[in-house]
């Protein structure tokens, strides 16, 4: 990453939420619990149809190690467990609950007993949290290390860096104790490594706040360039710590642990309160929307409602997705539900969802110039257009993180993100045609061993 000036992109500032504190919303009256709402395994769940469930009651167990528990977001009655489609086009279980409008508190919620590194990995586990950024991956996995030696540095993050997104805005405002609780457990727990929290510098209120809280100087309150993607774990640990992740690595590989700042400061509620994860803050905001909002939301709750709850729609929306414009995954339905990971939706107009048709490449080099991993999209579409799976191992296009900070600048409007998608399949195939290709050649190879053993 040796250039004379930071790799990304400069977004728009589209924040209208920022300075708005999260409104809590009317129970809905039918929420629908995906098994599925974290990178890993689904949950199983452990109800069935008919069962009383309250708040915070668990409804799905953990399906594996990097997996993570559901609860009850509301009080009711399981109407049924139904499979509905996911926005990656798979179909997917869910728990149905009818609300009783109650929220009646499930009686075993109680905080855990934390009084080691064990005992404090099981509660986060226990707390069915996942990366509230966006990510999704079990926190509890995350954190789980084989020697904690090896981690040097975590890294807060506290970048927000998509446009309209301000839900982790408002956990800085307004959690921004509880994040600092979190930064001592995880020190406490963790083996004591530096503690960075990085926050774009577009966000003065927020880095204020935190050097206000860190007297103690428990972590390094970081302010980074306001350039996408600069809250990608790769680029905030270089950005921070100036260390590289490895091609194929993960981020402990360079030292670091990455922990989402929403994530840490639920950590450090459920600490106090024993209250699982079943709410979250969601911004909604887009072209389309009548009355932009941070909202407090039940897990499971439908699209639909939390728009409504905002005024519904000033103009037809012509896409919806969650998350913000760059890396947001479009929806098929306002069915759709607020799900565990879900820091945003955004609808946008006519206008804004328009995507212009593509021109030929004029090779700019723009492309190459923003991309923050220094991958080259244009050679990467050469060799995808010829199905080369050697030159895209070459080209080392699995380091892409579709960003679609490529698809961004360029002129020609090309969509460089859905090739470079393609293109890992492709790479994909190849390495298992080549894999295949060394298994049979070492096995012609040890049978004429044998034949000429004999």
């Amino acid at each position: 990453m040796s250039r004379s000036r930071l790799p990304g992109a400069r977004v728009p500032h589209w924040k209208g939420t920022a300075q708005m504190a999260p409104r809590r919303m009317p129970v809905p009256p039918e929420v629908a619990i995906p098994m599925s709402m974290n990178i890993g395994a689904p949950a199983k769940p452990v109800v069935k149809p008919g069962d009383e469930v309250k708040v915070g009651q668990l409804i799905a167990e953990a399906g594996g190690f990097v997996s993570s528990p559901i609860y009850a977001s509301v009080s009711g009655k399981v109407k049924r467990i139904d499979e509905m489609l996911g926005s990656n086009g798979r179909f997917m279980p869910a728990v149905v609950i009818t609300s009783d409008g109650e929220q009646t508190v499930y009686e075993g919620i109680a905080p855990p007993e934390v009084t080691d590194l064990q005992s404090f990995l099981a509660a986060v586990r226990d707390s069915g949290v996942v990366g509230l950024g966006g990510a999704g991956f079990p926190t509890a996995a995350k954190l789980t290390v084989k020697d904690n030696s090896l981690i040097k540095y975590i890294i807060v993050n506290g970048a927000e860096c998509e446009p309209y997104v301000t839900s982790d805005t408002r956990t800085m405002l307004d959690d921004a104790p509880y994040v600092m609780k979190g930064v001592e457990l995880l020190k406490k727990y963790l083996g004591d490594p530096k503690v960075i929290i990085g926050i774009e510098d577009n966000k003065p209120q927020c880095i204020k706040r935190f050097n206000e809280l860190n007297t103690a100087g428990l972590a390094e309150i970081h302010p980074l360039p306001s350039l996408y993607p600069q809250g990608g774990e790769k680029v905030l640990i270089y950005n921070t710590t100036g260390r590289i992740v490895p091609e194929g690595g993960l981020p402990i590989d360079a030292g670091a642990i990455v922990i989402n700042c929403t994530t840490l400061a639920f950590i450090a509620k459920y600490m106090e309160t024993g209250m699982p994860l079943v709410e979250k803050v969601v911004t909604v905001d887009g072209s389309a929307v009548k009355t932009p909002d941070n909202v407090i939301v039940p897990i499971g709750t439908p699209m639909s409602a939390v728009f409504e709850f905002c005024g519904g729609f000033k103009s037809e929306p012509r896409k919806v997705f969650y998350g913000g414009p760059m890396m947001g995954i479009a929806v098929p339905t306002l069915d759709a539900p607020i799900m565990k990971n879900t820091n945003a939706i955004v609808a946008l107009d006519d206008k804004d969802a328009h995507i212009p048709e593509p021109t030929a490449c004029i090779r700019c080099g723009l492309c190459i110039d923003h991309c923050p991993l220094n991958l080259m999209p244009v050679e990467i579409h050469e060799a995808y257009e010829k199905r080369d799976g050697a030159m895209l191992e070459t080209l080392k296009v699995n380091l892409c993180m579709e960003c679609g900070c490529c698809s961004f600048v360029c002129p020609a409007r090309l969509n460089h993100v859905q090739t470079h998608k393609l293109a890992k399949n492709v790479l994909r195939a190849y390495q298992a045609e080549q894999k295949a290709a060394a298994e049979k050649k070492k096995a012609a190879e040890e049978a004429k061993k044998e034949a000429a053993a004999k």
